[in-house]
């Protein structure tokens, strides 16, 4: 499988959560393999002079409402998390830490994550509603504790964002196809489009 798509993103962003629900249709349709690349939207935000778009309050309103939009049209559950916005720095310092130790693990993790984060929403910036929530997943908390304050798992999420923002990132979700750059779940045709293209 020569296609791949690479896709930059955070649990505490609710369009990564859509683009989550869509792009393993898109890769199977495409015969592509999704690259998962969990990276920090707060250092990609610093480091671009980026934000939130909630911090602008009319458009915070307006994204609310294009997100049940979309929603509606995949066909997914979504809710807004009433605890947004949510420190993710734990929550993605877990998926790459899974990446290294446990891959077999790392789906599950990702589902159990954006589910409880935009599907049925609790606040997982709360360290004992996260461990409830990964133990109720099959997840052993005391593991998880190790895995993330692991030296060498803060130092590949720090890499990760360090690459997105020398890539060109500024937000999630952010796919590459190649070295084209694509940024927003609104954007998932023209990465279909992409990868239906033959390869070089």
């Amino acid at each position: 499988m020569n296609k791949r798509v690479e896709l930059f993103f955070d649990f505490g962003s609710p369009a990564s959560y859509l683009a989550y629900t869509q792009l393993p249709k898109i890769a199977q349709e495409c015969g592509a393999q999704i690259i998962w690349r969990p990276m920090l939207l707060g250092g990609v935000f610093k480091a671009t002079g980026n934000t939130s778009p909630i911090a602008v309050p009319a458009k915070g309103r307006w994204m609310r409402d294009d997100l049940v939009r979309w929603a509606q049209r995949y066909a997914v559950d979504f809710a807004f998390n009433p605890h947004f916005p949510i420190h993710t720095l734990t929550l993605m310092r877990g998926a790459v830490g899974l990446q290294l130790r446990r891959p077999e693990r790392f789906a599950r993790y990702v589902e159990v994550v954006f589910r409880a984060m935009w599907s049925t929403p609790r606040n997982l910036g709360d360290a004992a509603i996260l461990a409830d929530t990964l133990a109720q997943a099959g997840f052993d908390n005391e593991e998880f504790t190790a895995l993330v304050g692991d030296a060498e798992v803060k130092g590949r999420l720090i890499a990760i964002t360090e690459e997105a923002v020398a890539r060109g990132v500024f937000g999630a979700p952010t796919c590459f196809v190649g070295t084209q750059m694509f940024f927003g779940q609104d954007r998932l045709d023209f990465v279909r489009q992409a990868l239906l293209q033959p390869v070089p």
